[in-house]
């Protein structure tokens, strides 16, 4: 029966990606025969470090941010002031030797022995920043006067439910679309399998471009394409801003839930009633079901200065892997089997997280299905000084359990709230269908 299970989700994944990404796969599969060579992952950070000009030393570091305001003079005062570069010019390979280096296997090594999916998560990161600096290099100055900052990983879609931990992986990945201060990048992950890498994600980050003190939007290259598949990847980088856009507008925060929604949510309300009285106040759990106020689980980080970021601010690969192993141990918890990760969807970074901070996660069961659970993962950092919560980041990921697990039941009307959103989450990564029942674009 598990061996059925896994071999399903392994074919729905498969179903729900082969088409979403076959434009992606065009301008990429073109680049990866061009004779780059790959960076090894241990040097994409000291890359980036050398771009800012920073260093490892922590004294030296933070000197080295204060000089990084002497840059600002640099910056071009409209983006029509800078050359425009093409897709290939950003296009980066990365090599994370598993296979060939067992030296790094245990830092991505699990339990399961399998590869850990937070790791991931911060190389994506850290590769996303990398690929925008390659857009805006300038061959005139050594140091960059940007301040390239992840401001939201749009969608990761996993092609494979299994990461092998002694089998080479490569990173490939090029800026797909740009507007004036903002930049969409496509990532790609392979791992090698008898001399052959086969796609295991990908990926789609939006960096934003900031001034040398990280204070203010910059301007950054724009893009030409040159040729038609090109400019179906550009097409799709304007309909993707259009796609959060609307999202946005049509956030639970902002309007209320559309008419089958609220018959959902009435009906799941009218299920847990007790027919023996006559009372909206009692309330019972139907069979198989958990009130979502049990499908809790909270977490702790103290911000060392161990995972800043080369802009002195916490890294935003460390906490995307802090709130997955959150999420991932919520879903284990509440699935009572192992999950895989289908798919990581929409995390915005609303707030950046200083050095110092304490860092609240918090993990939610809002939505489950069959045998997938829909986690929200909220996070915000606590100032001791005035006793202000600010929320940081909210992540939504989609699991997918080796048995069904039971219905998420809300009991209060903001549990209905993130019951719903969930549901919009799952049926837009899983299903492929928008939250006005048509397929996204």
């Amino acid at each position: 029966m598990r061996l059925h299970l896994l071999n399903r989700v392994t074919l729905l994944v498969h179903r729900m990606l082969h088409t979403s990404s076959s434009l992606q796969r065009g301008v990429q599969s073109y680049t990866m025969n061009e004779g780059h060579s790959p960076l090894h992952i241990s040097d994409v950070r000291n890359k980036l470090r050398e771009i800012v000009g920073v260093s490892t030393n922590w004294s030296d570091h933070q000197q080295a941010m204060k000089d990084r305001t002497t840059l600002s003079s640099l910056l071009a005062n409209q983006q029509e002031d800078l050359p425009s570069r093409r897709i290939k010019d950003s296009y980066v390979e990365i090599l994370l030797p598993l296979g060939s280096q067992p030296i790094l296997r245990e830092k991505y090594l699990n339990v399961h022995n399998s590869v850990r999916f937070g790791r991931i998560l911060e190389d994506l990161d850290s590769i996303g920043v990398l690929i925008c600096y390659s857009h805006t290099k300038s061959d005139s100055h050594r140091r960059s006067p940007l301040s390239i900052v992840t401001a939201l990983v749009d969608k990761i879609d996993m092609r494979r439910n299994i990461i092998h931990p002694d089998c080479d992986i490569k990173f490939t990945g090029n800026v797909s679309w740009v507007g004036k201060t903002s930049m969409e990048v496509k990532m790609h992950m392979f791992q090698n399998h008898n001399d052959i890498y086969s796609p295991v994600l990908d990926a789609t980050f939006v960096m934003v471009a900031r001034d040398s003190e990280n204070k203010r939007a910059a301007f950054v290259n724009p893009l030409i394409v040159e040729s038609p598949e090109e400019e179906e990847v550009f097409k799709q980088g304007e309909i993707n801003k259009k796609r959060r856009i609307e999202i946005s507008t049509a956030s639970l925060l902002k309007v209320a839930p559309t008419a089958d929604e609220r018959k959902i949510i009435h009906s799941m309300f009218l299920n847990t009633l007790d027919s023996k009285t006559v009372s909206f106040q009692s309330r019972f759990l139907p069979a198989n079901s958990v009130w979502m106020e049990d499908a809790k689980l909270k977490g702790l980080e103290i911000c060392h200065p161990q995972e800043r970021n080369i802009f002195n601010r916490i890294f935003g690969g460390f906490l995307m892997r802090k709130a997955y192993e959150l999420g991932w141990a919520n879903a284990c918890t509440y699935g009572g089997s192992r999950p895989y990760v289908v798919a990581v969807d929409d995390i915005m970074f609303q707030k950046p997280v200083e050095i110092g901070s304490l860092l609240f996660l918090s993990s939610q069961v809002c939505y489950t299905e069959g045998n997938y659970i829909q986690i929200r993962v909220h996070s915000e950092v606590y100032d001791a000084s005035s006793s202000h919560h600010s929320t940081t980041n909210i992540f939504h990921f989609t699991f997918f359990s080796e048995k069904e697990v039971p219905q998420i039941v809300p009991k209060t009307y903001g549990e209905s709230m993130l019951y719903l959103d969930g549901k919009r989450h799952f049926d837009l990564t899983v299903k492929g269908v928008s939250t006005n029942g048509s397929p996204p674009a």
